[in-house]
């Protein structure tokens, strides 16, 4: 680990001002942390007024703004945080959530004892500021995978979601991680954090922190985001689109590459397109990125089965009718 130990806690901010303060004060509850680095992405009640109130009480605050104070979405605003932070070590909180005690003692324990380690998972809860059913208070409960998973094992691990999945307030990482994998995809209204999450499994080792109690606290209320079932409908073929040229671009394991195109081809055959719909669309996810057009998987996925059923569809009548 560095010889100087900084942390900072990056906090994307739009129209919370009813949980600002108490998200701010959890932070500050931890000796850890050096900087607490604010993004207000354009908020438009009392979330400004209040950030300038704390900031004067508390030196550690430092608060940013996007060019002209607009709004640009969660994925900028963390961007911008990174860009901003001066510490060694980075975690992230979610505006309408907050940090319990001793939330990064042990995570600090784990890069001590591994120099080679660049992030620590662990998992987060959830305070209901709503009315929930049994079925929802039980998905979102304890939010983090369910064992221990080796680093070389948890992009596969955390893409089937077999074991649980990762939250953002629940991960600290070296800086240095950004300079690896890049930063949060913008082009994701959602799932941004999905996308970050898999290329750091993919590229960096990351170890499994306490992931059978919370050290943190997600707020469950009228207005997440993860509610709205359409927009995560609607991009996640963009995340897999995007992560397949990330990982093409950065020499990724052609395993890994197969997966997601499996992945792809899987929600292709779901909508049932004609064919031609498909080459087309073969063609544009091939075509501009030289690594993947010239690998094997260019021709593994080429939708050649069905030019076959359509051109000579006797010969697949005649099979059917034998069975």
């Amino acid at each position: 680990m560095e010889n100087h130990f900084s942390l900072s806690v990056i906090i994307p901010v739009y129209n919370c001002e009813h949980f600002i303060e108490k998200t701010i004060a959890s932070v500050i509850a931890q000796p850890e942390v050096t900087e607490i680095v604010i993004v207000n992405d354009g908020s438009a009640d009392g979330t400004g007024f209040l950030l300038d109130h704390l900031q004067l009480q508390n030196s550690i605050l430092k608060i940013y703004h996007h060019e002209n104070k607009s709004n640009k979405g969660r994925s900028a605003s963390r961007n911008l945080g990174i860009q901003k932070a001066s510490g060694n070590y980075i975690a992230f909180l979610d505006a309408d959530d907050y940090f319990l005690p001793n939330r990064f003692t042990n995570d600090i324990k784990i890069f001590q004892e591994n120099e080679k380690c660049d992030g620590v998972y662990n998992a987060i809860g959830a305070h209901f500021y709503k009315e929930v059913g049994i079925i929802e208070r039980n998905r979102l409960g304890l939010y983090t995978v369910t064992e221990k998973i080796k680093p070389k094992e948890l992009f596969e691990t955390l893409f089937s979601g077999k074991k649980g999945h990762f939250s953002i307030d629940g991960l600290t990482v070296k800086n240095s991680v950004f300079d690896t994998i890049g930063f949060f995809n913008e082009a994701l209204v959602v799932m941004e954090d999905t996308d970050i999450f898999w290329k750091m499994a993919l590229k960096c080792r990351l170890l499994t922190g306490i992931i059978d109690q919370p050290v943190a606290i997600r707020g469950v209320h009228d207005y997440n985001v993860f509610d709205q079932a359409d927009l995560y409908k609607n991009n996640r073929m963009l995340l897999y689109e995007s992560l397949l040229v990330w990982c093409s671009k950065n020499k990724i394991e052609s395993n890994i590459i197969d997966i997601l195109l499996k992945t792809i081809w899987i929600i292709k055959h779901k909508e049932k397109n004609k064919l031609y719909q498909d080459i087309y669309y073969w063609a544009k996810l091939f075509f501009p990125h030289p690594q993947l057009f010239f690998s094997i998987l260019c021709i593994k996925y080429f939708p050649v089965i069905r030019l076959r059923k359509e051109l000579f569809p006797f010969l697949y009548s005649k099979t059917i009718n034998q069975q």
